[in-house]
């Protein structure tokens, strides 16, 4: 691609495309080709004047050689790009406000007042209608304040006042009908599916293949704590969906031949053959984002709070107008009054600071599905760690390989591999990793895998009956025993390590002994944690009592629990919430689902099972736990600038009340004060809660 550079300095650089017209899909594939590279820090596109300025380290050179070998058609590049982006919804409202302030300027310089008072009744028309619903039904709300303002105005010949305060309202709905919807944009947008692979299902054996290689009709296999990845039918199976992301349903639905199966929905138990019926990407935008406008979650209690006092305000405004007539007998300080709500600012900063919050999560590796939950995590005294892939890393490594029976270690690996695969976990994905790193390819030699929630797995392999899992399912629950004169061998396995136990025919055949290595940061997370308000900080492990007691110890945590069932986390949940503790739920796995649906605010890693990620009301990156420290002060001055804006609100305006009543501020000052105060706080609250911090 050819371009020319305009300006550069250390560290940045601004080009110009040398080409007559850029369109805003070709912007987005320049900005999301080099957003790509590793030496681009950030990078912004503008498609009216085909600039683009880019911030990067390292080499200049870097930045040219790819701006060099850029190319519209690259399909690749192509593929980058989101199916939303954002730029089409800022254009919009970009156009919108412009034309709004040229047309008002257009009708006040050159239609003379007959006219410009005709069109400003016609207008208000709108707001007199809005009222008359309302007080049919028998409610006095904002619409009958605003309807009273712009009427009593226009009745007074103040019809410069009346537009004015019509252009602020509409301006004002603008920019409400922006920020929501580009909140909604850019959550949909994060909160992508995140399958990469799907299992093919084909007579000859499963085949992992990437989900872009699927067309529609082939037939896919999903099984316990598996997403569902494209909207499907039910070929043969039988399995529990919780579908609720997408319905609402409290409880998994059964599906069974014939039924049909959704995108982003997760299998809770069971497995099915499902045969494709429209590839990735086609629909699945629009029902995410219809799941979030008709989410409840969305709104926290503080934006409901909002709502409702600034229309319970609503017959105190008209109140304190009536009055002050009745008074002074002034017309111009009682409409001063009237000029004055609360309801503007307070519908409108309240999301938007939600909004701000819950944008700046994002941008931070950390994807928040309503702001109720960003309230209970400020408000948090106890948070609830999972040990494995939490405190852990999430990507354990096996170090060791003990066998019985005479059985060869890669065998082993490989059978092991086999059927972890089907059922991706922090441990799992780490056999399978490790017959990788060997090079030990297989073919499905098992028959059906039956996942059993934090125990193990079970199948058949060559007639015979295979299990890998813990101690307690192999041994106590499926009663294998150990090969005879090996007992000292399985007495002295390595104490250090996690374990995995392999058994064939009822026979233990080998030990895969996990290294677990904690989370570098995990100690001062911690310490932090507590740091900023955190009283109670407790582990749960499945793992053994020598395990979460070394590990609790190095992390500091003083309250930890060994050897618990998926229930057991959760009903220890319930039991700290009915004692009026706000409680934070951190795990990644299939048997944390159930304790992350308890708690108050449930986090799931990123990394871990898709019904994790599906259940959990928030999800973190699996990089590091600072985001645990962020998510927590983003949410802690998320709450500060609530009460602030609720105090800068009510007193700002209650004073333009007093200053009307006593005359001295006109209507029209008053109106202008009012809606400008709106917009400034509107505006104010869509900052950066870190933005200090990162300086």
């Amino acid at each position: 691609m050819r371009c020319s550079i305009l300006h550069e300095s250390k560290g940045r650089i601004r080009v110009h495309v040398m080409r007559p017209f850029m369109s805003m899909h070709q912007a987005d594939i320049l900005e999301y080709y080099l957003r790509a590279k590793p030496f681009v820090k950030t990078v912004k596109v503008f498609d009216r004047t085909g600039d683009a300025v880019i911030c990067y380290k390292g080499k200049r050179q870097s930045v040219i050689k790819a701006l060099a070998r850029f190319s519209y058609e690259d399909k690749t590049a192509i593929a980058l790009v989101p199916e939303h982006t954002g730029r089409e919804l800022d254009r919009e409202f970009e156009d919108k406000l412009i034309k709004a302030v040229a047309m008002r300027y257009v009708r006040n310089l050159l239609l003379p007042a007959p006219l410009q008072f005709a069109m400003s009744i016609f207008y208000a028309l709108r707001y007199v209608r809005e009222a008359l619903k309302c007080i049919l039904k028998g409610r006095l709300e904002v619409s009958v304040l605003d309807a009273t303002a712009i009427t009593v105005s226009l009745i007074r010949g103040e019809q410069k006042t009346a537009a004015s305060v019509m252009f602020m309202l509409s301006v004002g709905e603008m920019l409400e009908d922006w920020t929501r919807k580009k909140s909604v944009d850019e959550l949909a947008s994060v909160m992508s599916l995140g399958v990469d692979k799907v299992w093919l299902h084909k007579p000859q054996g499963d085949v992992l293949v990437p989900v872009n290689d699927v067309a529609k009709g082939d037939e896919l296999i999903v099984r316990t704590g598996s997403m569902i990845p494209l909207d499907s039918i039910v070929v043969s199976g039988e399995a529990a969906v919780n579908q609720s992301s997408l319905t609402g349903e409290s409880l998994p639905v059964h599906k069974a031949q014939g039924s049909y199966v959704y995108a982003g929905t997760v299998v809770e138990d069971g497995s099915l053959v499902i045969k494709v019926d429209k590839v990735s990407g086609r629909g699945k935008y629009d029902r995410i984002v219809k799941m979030i406008e008709e989410s409840e979650k969305l709104k926290s209690a503080a934006e409901s709070k909002a709502s409702t006092l600034a229309d319970k305000l609503v017959p105190y405004c008209l109140g304190a107008t009536v009055l002050t007539y009745l008074l002074t007998r002034n017309a111009m300080k009682a409409m001063s009054i009237l000029m004055v709500d609360f309801s503007c600012a307070l519908k409108l900063a309240m999301p938007i600071s939600v909004i701000s919050a819950m944008r700046e999560c994002t941008a931070k590796g950390i994807t928040v599905k309503g702001g109720k939950f960003l309230e209970a995590v400020a408000q948090a005294d106890t948070i609830v760690f999972d040990k494995t892939g939490t405190l852990t890393h999430s990507s354990p490594r096996v170090a060791q390989i003990v066998t019985f029976g005479g059985n060869e270690e890669s065998e082993m690996l490989r059978l092991a591999a086999c059927l972890e695969e089907h059922y991706p976990h922090s441990i799992a994905n780490a056999v399978v990793e490790e017959a990788r790193l060997r090079e030990l390819d297989h073919e499905e030699r098992h028959s059906t895998v039956e996942y059993v929630v934090a125990h193990g797995i079970s199948s058949t392999v060559d007639g015979k009956k295979a299990v890998i899992g813990s101690y307690h399912f192999v041994f106590e629950d499926e009663k294998c025993e150990v090969p005879k004169g090996e007992q000292e061998k399985f007495d002295t396995l390595p104490s250090q390590y996690s374990h995995l136990f392999l058994a064939v025919g009822g026979t233990l055949a080998a030990v895969i002994c996990i290294e677990d290595p904690l989370r570098e940061e995990a100690v001062q997370v911690i310490s932090e944690l507590r740091e900023l308000g955190i009283k109670n900080v407790v582990m749960m492990t499945g793992d053994s009592e020598r395990t979460a007691r070394s590990v609790a110890a190095a992390v500091g945590i003083d309250d930890f629990y060994y050897e618990v069932l998926p229930e057991d986390k959760a009903q220890f949940i319930q039991q700290r919430r009915s004692k009026g503790s706000k409680v934070i739920m951190i795990g990644d796995g299939v048997n944390d689902s159930p304790a992350l649906s308890q708690a108050d605010a449930g986090i799931a890693i990123s990394s871990g099972a898709a019904i994790a990620r599906e259940i959990a009301d928030i999800t973190i990156s699996a990089q590091d736990l600072y985001c645990l420290l962020a998510l927590r002060k983003i949410s802690e001055k998320l709450m500060k600038r609530i009460g602030k804006n609720y105090r800068t609100i009510i007193s700002f305006n209650a004073a333009l009340m007093l200053l009307g009543a006593f005359g001295v501020i006109t209507p029209s000052l008053s109106a202008l004060l009012h809606n400008s105060s709106t917009v400034a706080i509107a505006l104010a609250s869509m900052r950066n809660y870190l933005e200090d911090e990162d300086k």
